[in-house]
C-alpha cells in the first residue's frame, strides 16, 4: 500500500533561520541546491508535506509569510538534478522571474518551473497571510513524455480547463489518501494527472481551433458505434450506416476521410484489442477462442491467420512469448474454413 503523507519540513520562530539546511527534507534529498529564505514576520508558520508515488513526490505547502528561493548557475553546476515543479496556485500568489522577465501565479493559476535554467522565485501570502500551493516535482525526462511545449523558462496558464482541474483533483485525492491506495494504483492516478495537464497544455498552445464541420461530427458518431459494437461478429457497413442515420455510400466517404476502408479499420482495432487482451490475461483463465469471438471474430481460426498476417507469429506463440511459455490447454483448436470479409 502507499504510505500516508509525511512531514518534509515544519518551521517556526524557534527554528526558520534553519530553513536553508532542512528544506530538502532529513536526507537533503528532495527538491535541488538553490537559497531558501523565510521572510522574518511576527508569525511564522511553514508546513510543507510530501507524498511520494515512485520518482514523483506531491507536496502540499502553506505558510503564514513569505519565501523565496534562488537558484543560479552556480547552483546547477554543484547540483545538474533536472526536475520540474507543477504548481496549483490555492492562496497568494507565485512570482517567477527569470532572464525573460517577470510572470505570476494567482489562486486558480497553474505553472511549471524547471531546475535547469536560474530563476527567482517568491510564495506571496495573500491579505489573509495565507500562502498555499499544491505542488508536484517530476524529473523532466518523465514529463517530456507528456508535454512537448518547451517550458524550461518557465510556463503559467489558468486551471480553467476541464482538464487541468480534473488533473488537480486525482493529484490532490492521491496526496490525502490514508494508506489504502496501492502503490500500482497511484502511480496509475497520477500518470492519468499528468496526461491531463498536457492534454490541457497542448490545447492552449494551438491556435483558435478550427470549426468542427457536419463532415468530422458524423466521422466521429461513425467510430464509436464501431467501437461500441466492435465484438459483434455481424458489424458490417449496413448496421453501422443504419445506426448512425446515414447512407452506406456516406459511410465510405467518411472513413475515406480518415484513410482508411470500413473492412480494415474494423480488423485493425479487432487484432489491437486481442493483443492487448492476449498480453493482460492470465492464459489459464481464458483461452485465445474465447478472445477471439470476444472481439468479434467468427472463427478462432481465421483470427489466427489474421493475427499471424500483421504480427507475423500466431496467436498461440505471442502468448506463450509474453507468458514465458504458459499456455491455456484450450488454445490447441483446429482450423477451420476463413470467415468472410466484412460488407
Amino acid at each position: 500500500m502507499l504510505d500516508m503523507a509525511e512531514m518534509l519540513f515544519s518551521f517556526d520562530r524557534k527554528n526558520y533561520r534553519e530553513c536553508q539546511d532542512l528544506f530538502r527534507g532529513e536526507r537533503d534529498q528532495e527538491y535541488y541546491r538553490g537559497d531558501f529564505r523565510i521572510e522574518d514576520a511576527s508569525v511564522i508558520d511553514v508546513r510543507s508535506e510530501r507524498k511520494a508515488v515512485g520518482p514523483i513526490s506531491i507536496i502540499k505547502q502553506r505558510s503564514a509569510t513569505n519565501l523565496s528561493f534562488r537558484r543560479t548557475r552556480q547552483h546547477i553546476r554543484e547540483d545538474a538534478t533536472d526536475l520540474s515543479v507543477l504548481w496549483f496556485v490555492k492562496h497568494g500568489s507565485l512570482v517567477f522571474s527569470n532572464q525573460c522577465g517577470n510572470k505570476v501565479a494567482n489562486p486558480g493559476d497553474f505553472a511549471i518551473t524547471r531546475s535547469m535554467s536560474p530563476f527567482f522565485i517568491e510564495c506571496r501570502t495573500d491579505s489573509e497571510a495565507v500562502h498555499e500551493v499544491l505542488h508536484v516535482t517530476v524529473p523532466t525526462h518523465i514529463l517530456r513524455a507528456h508535454i512537448a511545449h518547451d517550458f524550461s523558462t518557465g510556463l503559467f496558464m489558468p486551471v480553467a480547463r476541464a482538464e487541468m482541474a480534473i488533473a488537480e483533483n486525482i493529484l490532490t485525492d492521491v496526496f490525502e489518501d490514508d494508506g489504502g491506495l496501492a502503490e500500482d494504483s497511484a502511480r496509475t492516478l497520477v500518470e492519468t494527472a499528468l496526461r491531463l495537464i498536457g492534454n490541457a497544455v497542448k490545447a492552449s498552445d494551438e491556435a483558435a481551433p478550427c470549426r468542427q464541420t457536419i463532415a468530422d461530427r458524423r466521422l466521429a458518431e461513425v467510430l464509436r458505434f464501431i467501437e461500441v459494437h466492435l465484438s459483434d461478429p455481424q458489424l458490417s457497413t449496413a448496421m453501422v450506416a443504419k445506426g448512425c442515420g446515414i447512407s452506406p455510400r456516406y459511410l465510405s466517404f467518411l472513413l475515406r476521410l480518415k484513410g482508411t476502408s470500413f473492412s480494415e479499420l474494423v480488423w485493425e482495432q479487432r487484432l489491437e484489442k486481442a493483443r492487448t487482451w492476449l498480453s493482460a490475461s492470465d492464459p489459464r483463465d481464458i483461452s485465445i477462442s474465447e478472445i477471439a469471438y470476444g472481439v468479434g471474430f467468427k472463427s478462432p481460426a481465421h483470427f489466427s491467420r489474421m493475427f499471424k498476417r500483421v504480427f507475423k507469429v500466431n496467436p498461440r506463440e505471442f502468448r506463450s512469448e509474453v507468458h514465458g511459455g504458459l499456455l491455456n490447454p484450450a488454445d490447441g483448436y483446429e482450423e477451420v474454413a476463413e470467415a468472410p470479409l466484412l460488407q
